[in-house]
């Protein structure tokens, strides 16, 4: 009787449940604490962060990879279609087209769309462009595609750098900007790299380089995907216009100088990218396309060290010494024209190339400390796009020279002249008070 009535009561104990209004309430407020408990503890999808940052800079790198990989191609181009050293240099220069075109019609759009819904139509372009690429035997494809990977590095080159700017920890922006610059040369520099090994030991070179360039674009797709936007999007229409291009009186000076440094600097980018390859295959009877992908690189890839030197020698400097290094880099590269004497042209392109990134930071960031801030972005697009027609239009020149003078009569040319006008630079800033340089 005992253990019966134990028995009983524990049962009783064990049956005792809620009315089933009260067991509603009881479920609702259990599943109310853990869901607010799993969303405690679980983050959001998407990369964050410094995760964010990498993809962002590795999606940088292989955007820049492609606007530079038809450079060790292009005696392939000649000899296949038929055509000479003025239409490279023309082909060549449409790339800058289409960058100048992208920093006036969308240097904008990120801040109002976001980042992200920039960064993915940007590596769309470049994948479209090494498609274009793919097109047999047609030269219109060739400009054609210039166009869109000019476009391509346009728009990713300004939102890319915010983006990586934007995910940086705090106290650490300078750093991540100086990220963005040394991603965005390694990326020139490796793209002829990449597509001279394939040129040189890999079959169909004109095919499988872009084929290649196809793929890394996708998986990079794939990952800025899963980017969580950076910076908060305002609501509203979208109101789009084309950046203004100007420059206020009060910025004019250190504009010019920084300006003519930067235009001699490009235009050494525009030789090496444009004339190098005809100037090894033709002259130096060079035949290995990796060896040309290697001496571009040495030129981009110097250029790297110079724009990490120049944040450590401040912007006046930094402007001098890359001034000064441009003069003795681009006529020692003249020299190496002339004795025809490969070492001393590899000498020629690091010294430049050290001098090109050192004075082309030091002036985009003497020209936007001395701009206002209202206007800071159109003064920015301004220094480009003198940059732009910098790397552009001294190449067809030289082209069109040594259509009708020799490939080693315009070089030497023209290195003395891009030399003088980095000592114009140089002279320009010596003369200057420190505080207005």
């Amino acid at each position: 009787m005992i253990r019966v009535a134990v028995t009983t009561r524990i049962t009783h104990r064990r049956l005792r449940i809620p009315w089933p209004g009260k067991l509603a309430s009881v479920v609702h407020d259990r599943t109310e604490d853990t869901i607010s408990s799993s969303l405690a503890t679980t983050p959001a999808r998407g990369l964050r962060g410094r995760s964010a940052a990498v993809v962002v800079a590795l999606a940088f790198l292989v955007t820049m990879i492609g606007t530079t990989m038809p450079t060790p191609l292009y005696p392939l181009y000649e000899r296949e279609l038929g055509f000479g050293g003025v239409m490279v240099t023309l082909v060549f220069a449409t790339y800058a087209v289409g960058v100048a075109a992208a920093l006036v019609l969308f240097g904008r759009l990120s801040d109002q769309v976001g980042r992200r819904a920039v960064l993915l139509p940007g590596l769309a372009l470049a994948a479209v462009s090494s498609a274009v690429f793919l097109i047999p035997d047609n030269v219109p494809a060739l400009f054609v595609g210039r166009v869109l990977s000019g476009l391509s590095a346009g728009i990713f080159t300004g939102t890319a750098t915010a983006a990586i700017v934007d995910l940086a920890p705090e106290g650490r922006q300078q750093r991540y900007s100086l990220l963005a610059a040394a991603v965005n040369m390694l990326g020139l520099g490796l793209g002829p790299v990449l597509s001279g090994a394939l040129a040189e030991y890999a079959p169909a070179p004109l095919d499988l380089t872009y084929l290649v360039h196809i793929v890394l674009v996708l998986v990079a797709g794939v990952f800025v995907w899963r980017v969580v936007e950076p910076v908060e999007v305002p609501g509203g229409p979208i109101s789009w216009r084309p950046q203004k291009v100007s420059v206020p009186p009060e910025v004019r000076g250190v504009f010019v100088r920084a300006a003519i440094a930067g235009f001699a600097g490009f235009a050494v980018l525009g030789l090496f990218t444009a004339i190098s390859p005809s100037f090894l295959t033709q002259v130096l009877h060079v035949q290995n396309h990796l060896v040309t992908g290697l001496v571009v690189f040495t030129l981009l890839g110097f250029s790297t060290v110079g724009q990490v030197a120049s944040s450590w020698l401040g912007e006046r400097p930094a402007l001098l010494v890359g001034c000064a290094a441009l003069v003795l880099g681009v006529l020692t590269v003249g020299a190496a024209i002339g004795l025809t004497s490969l070492p001393l042209l590899v000498v020629g392109a690091a010294v430049a190339g050290t001098g090109q990134g050192m004075s082309f930071r030091a002036g985009l960031g003497a020209v936007s400390a001395g701009s206002p801030l209202e206007r800071r972005s159109e003064v920015a697009s301004s220094f480009f796009l003198v940059l732009y027609v910098g790397i552009s239009l001294p190449v067809i020149g030289e082209g069109l020279a040594s259509a009708a003078f020799g490939l080693v009569a315009s070089g030497v040319v023209f290195a003395g002249i891009v030399a003088l006008l980095a000592l114009v630079a140089f002279v320009s800033l010596l003369r200057r008070p420190r505080a207005d340089a």
